[in-house]
């Protein structure tokens, strides 16, 4: 019987001033379901304690929840830091209270995917499938 390859890891975050997290602990719940190892962060992180620790876990994948409409600006800072920090192969999944209108300009700023509330565990479940085949790290 050939071995089990694990799933890779991912960290779950909530930049900002934000404090509401049932989406996040929704999506963790979810992945972790799913054979993921989840690392979640907690509320009002800043993008630097963020990417900290996905470089301390070393994450294959972020996924960011806000409802505070700071999306545009966080995103950014912690694709930015990523990049910074030469951790610019992880991958960025966001979700939250995101207005349509803004999932191109996320996506032009490399967010992977978004997942706005009602989501099924299923889609989120097969997107971050997709996403990461091929890209686990070790």
């Amino acid at each position: 019987m050939p071995a089990r390859v694990p799933k890779p890891r991912i960290l779950i975050g909530k930049p900002g001033l934000d404090g509401h997290d049932r989406g996040a602990k929704y999506v963790a719940h979810v992945l972790r379901d799913a054979g993921y190892e989840v690392v979640y962060t907690g509320i009002r992180r800043s993008p630097e304690q963020i990417v900290d620790a996905a470089v301390q876990e070393d994450v294959a994948a972020i996924g960011l929840s806000l409802l505070s409409g700071a999306h545009n600006v966080l995103f950014k800072r912690i694709i930015d830091l990523l990049k910074e920090r030469g951790a610019g192969d992880v991958l960025v999944f966001g979700g939250g209270t995101i207005p349509p209108d803004d999932l191109p300009g996320l996506e032009k700023l490399g967010v992977a995917a978004v997942f706005t509330p009602g989501t099924s565990a299923k889609t989120i479940i097969e997107t971050i499938d997709r996403l990461l085949a091929g890209r686990a790290k070790p």
